[in-house]
């Protein structure tokens, strides 16, 4: 039976292993992924004991809250489902600009338990900050919202470090979403002991980097949706990346896993880290992640990913 892990200060129990709901319903991001295929991913997820589901509103602009929606309806899994999204992406004629105003975040949390067919939202983030709102002032919105019962926790998303200490001034935030995998480590300096101290659970996306720490490419590998745009897959950064995964797969053939559950595992070692949140674009996908939970890594194994992947120390705080 998985090991249900506490969301920081709430009472938000979740299995450690989540789903990214990234490429579901979200064409704009993920082409080659169909309504079908999208509504087999996330049927196979939450048929298999994975609890924890991230959307955002950003995520086919509405389409993957509305897809999951159908399908928690569909169901009648929702009361089984810790459901988060995130708002912050406003369209202003043809634009598209961030907004953290307490008036945007009281109507996108509004319009998000519409598409999403629900009365209640588990975890709501901040996607973005924006360059004017007070951070706390966006939070105290969402705390308003939190007392109504439309929402059961907060968090913020891809917030600085000064950022959070404003936006936590009065200790509201549960959740802190940022950008973390192997190849980007500079939140265990900069966030993670902020985190720690405030009792704030980090869930890391990008947990893949994008894919290639899954193991799974090559020098050959293209691409044809956003990832033509990651500088970390390109050129002589993407074969360097690729040697060093390849060093895990010895340890991952030992354990009879395979390099992308390794690199779950290892996050799930740190005291900072509750739930990671992989993305899929195939059911199997799900299935492979969810095996993480049976990987059990030794200490040693722990410190050879450390310095493998280690942060340069020459390289400044941000």
């Amino acid at each position: 039976m998985v090991k249900l892990h506490q969301l920081g200060q709430t009472e938000i129990e979740v299995n450690p292993i989540g789903l990214g709901a990234m490429a579901i319903g979200s064409q704009n991001m993920y082409p080659q992924v169909d309504e079908q295929m999208s509504r087999d991913i996330f049927m196979t997820a939450i048929h298999n004991g994975m609890n924890f589901i991230d959307t955002a509103f950003y995520y086919g602009f509405g389409r993957s809250e509305e897809l999951i929606g159908d399908i928690l309806k569909e169901t009648g899994k929702r009361h089984d489902i810790v459901l988060a999204t995130k708002a912050s992406h406003e369209f202003v004629g043809d634009d598209i600009v961030l907004n953290n105003t307490p008036e945007f975040l009281t109507k996108a949390v509004d319009e998000a338990l519409m598409r999403l067919q629900t009365d209640y939202i588990d975890l709501f983030y901040i996607h973005n900050p924006d360059d004017y709102t007070p951070k706390d002032e966006a939070v105290g919105a969402l705390k308003l919202l939190r007392d109504a019962g439309k929402i059961r926790s907060i968090g913020i998303s891809k917030f600085s470090h000064e950022q959070v200490e404003e936006a936590n001034k009065d200790g509201y935030v549960d959740v802190y979403q940022g950008h973390y995998n192997l190849l980007e480590r500079e939140a265990e300096r900069s966030l993670f002991p902020q985190l720690k101290e405030h009792d704030i659970s980090f869930v890391p996306f990008y947990p893949f980097a994008s894919g290639i720490l899954t193991g799974k490419y090559n020098e050959q590998t293209t691409f044809e949706d956003h990832r033509t745009r990651k500088d970390h897959l390109k050129g002589e950064a993407l074969i360097n990346n690729l040697r060093k995964v390849e060093k895990l797969r010895p340890m991952a053939e030992e354990k009879g896993a395979d390099i992308a559950q390794i690199v779950l595992a290892w996050y799930l070692t740190h005291d900072a880290i509750d739930a990671v949140i992989p993305g899929a674009t195939k059911p199997e996908q799900v299935l492979s992640n969810l095996k993480v939970i049976d990987i059990v890594l030794s200490d040693e194994d722990i410190q050879t990913i450390d310095h493998l992947f280690a942060i340069d120390p020459s390289m400044p705080k941000e």
